[in-house]
């Protein structure tokens, strides 16, 4: 969990889908919450309504757009919070450099893929990998 902790505080900037969000309201996060209160957060969804007072942006077209221009600005990198669809779209546009994988051997029985279907396998070369032991591994890629 440190290192998770140590890892977040180096973003600057958090992009997700609506899945991704909304999926900590199960958690008790309260829509319009920063889940992530150091970083300037966006939501990415077409269809998601937020009080007034949200502390997050809704981008509601052009996610590629709005990822190139964050890239331009930010004052930091920028951490791409789940979203098997949003990241199946910035991946298959290029817009990924480094995929930070952190797996537990966790079953599920289903769930959401890492990138949408339909999405191009793109060149990966390992940068770096930590076994935490009973299975928790964290791996970083970079994307060619």
């Amino acid at each position: 969990m440190e290192d998770y902790l140590a890892r977040l505080a180096g973003y600057a900037h958090c992009v997700m889908g609506r899945r991704t969000d909304k999926f900590g309201y199960r958690f008790g996060l309260v829509p319009g919450a920063n889940p992530y209160p150091g970083m300037e957060t966006a939501v990415v969804s077409s269809t998601l309504k937020l009080p007034e007072d949200a502390h997050v942006a809704v981008v509601r077209d052009g996610p590629l757009a709005y990822v190139d221009d964050l890239k331009r600005r930010a004052a930091g990198p920028i951490y791409l919070c789940g979203g098997g669809v949003l990241a199946g779209a910035l991946l298959a546009a290029g817009r990924i450099d480094l995929l930070r994988l952190k797996r537990a051997p966790i079953l599920l029985g289903g769930g959401v893929r890492l990138f949408a279907s339909g999405v191009a396998p793109t060149a990966m070369r390992l940068r770096s990998a930590r076994d935490y032991g009973d299975g928790v591994l964290y791996q970083e890629f970079d994307l060619t």
